[in-house]
């Protein structure tokens, strides 16, 4: 099954689109070996300490880095990227904000098997969400060379919709890309990193993006300190989830808003959440809602 790769011109939009029929897209050339170069170089130090898994699903071969908005300036390049934003905000569109999920360099070294084949919402305590709610739109970019033999990421294609019986007849492709190309994929989709027969290590850098009413997988608050996120820009702040997840969820003290409170304290922000009815254009239950909320609705 030939695999599908877009140019880095493409529109967003179709990109999405074929991540919503397939599962999955890959956008080949996204960024230059100057980006990735860099992200290389401010990364090593923590690879290197970071230790292997504990178990075959982990990969006892495998490490996996991660606090990357903190640790590495040049990885928020890669999670602001406008190519990504707009796939994943067409993509989880249905929901009303998205986040920051989960920010990791995945390192497969050599002698590492088959990773178990599997879907990333498995991680919200296998809740059957249905098939046309897609919770998570995930990245990843290849830090070095996505090969057959270096363990490049094994999907089933168009398993999204299927069970796990009807997923297991279809064949398996790896998502062979070059250094600087992004793969992306649902979180529902079947899939695995590969098992490394070369003899050097494959690097991802695993950026995943989610509905923002759901826990993060990364804790973001602690993962990147105060003293850093102070520094940070409000759009980057706002994806981590210095923002109203959805309504009445995220507020800080007196419904304050938590950028405000990271920015100026909590007896310091003044600045508040948002009130329901500005709410009423995300979906129809929030028009329904706030339609027999009546003139209430824009001071509640």
């Amino acid at each position: 099954m030939a695999v599908s790769r877009f140019s880095p011109d493409t529109d967003p939009a179709v990109v999405s689109a074929h991540l919503l029929r397939h599962g999955y897209a890959i956008v080949e050339n996204l960024v230059g070996d100057e980006t990735m170069d860099a992200l290389a170089a401010e990364v090593e130090p923590y690879v290197s300490r970071s230790a292997h898994g504990r178990d075959h699903y982990d990969g006892v071969h495998t490490r996996r880095t991660g606090a990357l908005v903190a640790r590495c300036p040049t990885a928020r390049t890669l999670i602001m990227h406008p190519t990504v934003l707009g796939v994943v905000d067409d993509f989880l569109g249905h929901a009303t904000t998205f986040q920051l999920h989960l920010t990791q360099i995945i390192s497969i070294e050599p002698g590492e098997t088959d990773q178990q084949l599997h879907r990333d919402q498995m991680a919200f305590d296998f809740f059957p969400f249905p098939d046309d709610y897609h919770v998570q739109c995930n990245t990843m970019w290849a830090l070095t060379d996505f090969t057959a033999e270096n363990g490049a990421t094994r999907i089933r294609p168009g398993t999204s919709t299927m069970s796990d019986e009807e997923a297991a007849a279809v064949e398996v492709i790896q998502a062979e890309m070059p250094r600087g190309s992004v793969l992306f994929y649902d979180g529902k989709v079947v899939h695995a990193g590969g098992a490394n027969r070369s003899d050097g290590t494959r690097q991802g850098v695993n950026i995943t993006y989610a509905v923002g009413w759901v826990r993060q997988e990364e804790n973001q608050f602690l993962a990147c300190p105060p003293e850093i996120a102070r520094t940070l820009d409000d759009d980057l702040l706002r994806l981590m989830g210095y923002q109203q997840g959805a309504f009445a969820l995220g507020y800080v003290g007196d419904q304050q808003d938590p950028l405000a409170v990271l920015r100026h304290s909590l007896d310091g922000a003044t600045d508040k959440v948002k009130v329901v009815g500005e709410f009423a254009e995300a979906n129809q239950s929030f028009r329904s809602f706030v339609t027999e909320l009546g003139p209430t609705a824009d001071s509640s």
